[in-house]
């Protein structure tokens, strides 16, 4: 007499864990498709001193509005190395401390970065084109999770020059 056993085997927890793992990397993937990069290009603009006295309708009571100055002291920085050079994000903090600014840490930064960038919130703005102009930075950005919001957040991918 022939015996004949049915039964259903089941994968193992491995295969069902790479399943799932597939299955939510194709949810990010569809999820943040033809977002637009929300960075942006820092650039040095040179005015062009006027070539003529100020007209008659210039009124001594209109005072400009001053800008706000940046105080590199009170600007709270955090350094990150998003590159394979070992030591980066200590060696530009050490930089960014000698010009003056408050750097608050360093460390590796895990993710994708297009290119070095400064991120900020969006009431340092001014403080972080002056620390991207001082490092010699093109990139800066709103702060984005998990970045933290009173401070400049630095992310290196290459070396500064």
């Amino acid at each position: 007499m022939a015996r004949n056993q049915r039964g259903a085997v089941f994968p193992s927890p491995v295969v069902i864990l790479s399943v799932i793992a597939v299955a939510m990397a194709g949810v990010a993937f569809v999820a943040t498709r033809g977002s637009e990069p929300t960075e942006r290009e820092v650039t040095t603009v040179v005015k062009e001193q006027p070539s003529e006295t100020p007209s008659a309708t210039y009124s001594p009571s209109a005072k400009p509005k001053p800008k706000p100055t940046v105080q590199r002291g009170k600007v709270y920085v955090e350094v990150y190395n998003n590159s394979g050079i070992t030591g980066l994000a200590g060696q530009v903090a050490d930089r960014a401390s000698d010009i003056g600014w408050k750097v608050v840490g360093s460390d590796n930064w895990y993710g994708t970065i297009p290119g070095t960038t400064v991120y900020y919130p969006q009431r340092l703005k001014a403080a972080a084109k002056k620390l991207a102009l001082d490092l010699g930075i093109q990139r800066t950005a709103l702060a984005v999770d998990p970045m933290r919001r009173d401070r400049l957040t630095l992310i290196l991918t290459a070396e500064l020059d």
